[in-house]
């Protein structure tokens, strides 16, 4: 029996191995590269900025695998910082566009992705800059500040500008402290724009993709309503970033539709949606009271619009807000 034994398992050392081998995924950036980085660099994540850098390649395939890229799109990616997304999206995208406030991280992120992906360098375009202050054309000019990843003599002598297109995807880990004033800004400057996803505090990313009715239903969720479609498509635990965050992240995807309305423009509509929801608690009929002049042309302005006076902001839809924003330019029309 032993011998027998003993026979089987030579003959199972010299049988050739069934195994096959797997594809090698792109080397992404581990928590020891991010750290070397950060040393090399001397940075440490800063609050300011709402620096939180993601430290699981896993978590960057998670992301750019639910932006759902097919290879000839222009991405918008905000916040780059050390590169760990940045790397991803350049294995997928046709070009990326970075913005990056931080001035060593602007700097460092071409080499980084020089040394990482060389065959894919030339595919990026780092603008250093703060997302917040990008106005309409700004992506389609030259690259913004000196120590951005291409075209860095053109950009400092004024000369012929560098073409960067119509950014069409939006796809971010999102500083906490601006994430909602970022997408917004971005959405209404870049037309281009038809879809993205982006990582946000999860608290923000219920807020954004919430429904009318719900107590988390707030400014964020309407205005975004505006003109995407917002769903919440994940969440992503604190241990996959550096520093790690008090709470977890929430992905949110959002999907490009035409304006809800052609009949007021979106600054009319915010203007009506600020004002519904300064004071929670209060009624349209008062809340809106002081963008009208009183509380009696508010009630009339709503029953225009079919809308309860007595009703409060979050109950409503996007639909009933431009509502209300036509029904107040109808009665300044007919004031005037």
């Amino acid at each position: 029996m032993g011998m027998n034994s003993m026979n089987r398992d030579d003959a199972d050392q010299t049988r050739p191995s069934q195994k096959r081998d797997l594809p090698q995924l792109p080397q992404l950036l581990s928590a020891a590269h991010i750290r070397d980085l950060a040393d090399g660099l001397g940075i440490r994540p800063t609050k300011q900025w709402g620096q939180n850098f993601v430290i699981d390649p896993n978590t960057i395939r998670r992301i750019v695998s639910l932006a759902e890229l097919d290879g000839t799109e222009h991405v918008l990616e905000v916040g780059p910082g050390l590169g760990s997304l940045t790397l991803g999206l350049l294995d997928e995208a046709a070009k990326v566009t970075a913005v990056e406030i931080d001035p060593k991280l602007a700097a460092q992120l071409p080499e980084t992705v020089a040394a990482m992906r060389p065959e894919l360098a030339q595919n990026l375009t780092v603008i250093r800059q703060d997302a917040l202050k990008l106005q309409e054309g700004s992506l389609n000019a030259r690259v913004i500040g000196g120590e951005s990843s291409r075209a860095d003599a053109t950009a400092m002598s004024g000369e012929s500008d560098v073409s960067l297109g119509a950014p069409e995807v939006l796809v971010a880990n999102l500083p906490y402290n601006v994430a909602v004033p970022v997408v917004l800004h971005l959405l209404q400057i870049l037309p281009s724009l038809r879809k993205g996803l982006v990582m946000v505090q999860e608290e923000v990313a219920d807020r954004m993709s919430a429904a009318p009715g719900s107590k988390i239903y707030g400014v964020p969720s309407v205005k975004a309503a505006w003109d995407t479609h917002m769903r919440k498509a994940g969440v992503v635990g604190k241990r996959v970033f550096w520093p790690e965050p008090r709470i977890s992240s929430g992905l949110v995807r959002f999907d490009r539709h035409e304006p809800v309305s052609a009949q007021v423009t979106r600054e009319e509509v915010f203007a009506v949606v600020d004002a519904a929801f300064a004071q929670r608690r209060k009624t349209l009929r008062a809340a809106l009271a002081g963008l009208v002049g009183s509380g009696d042309a508010a009630a009339a302005a709503l029953q225009e619009a079919g809308v309860d006076p007595s009703a409060r902001g979050e109950t409503l839809d996007v639909h009933a807000f431009a509502r209300i924003a036509a029904a107040l330019r109808q009665r300044q029309d007919d004031a005037a």
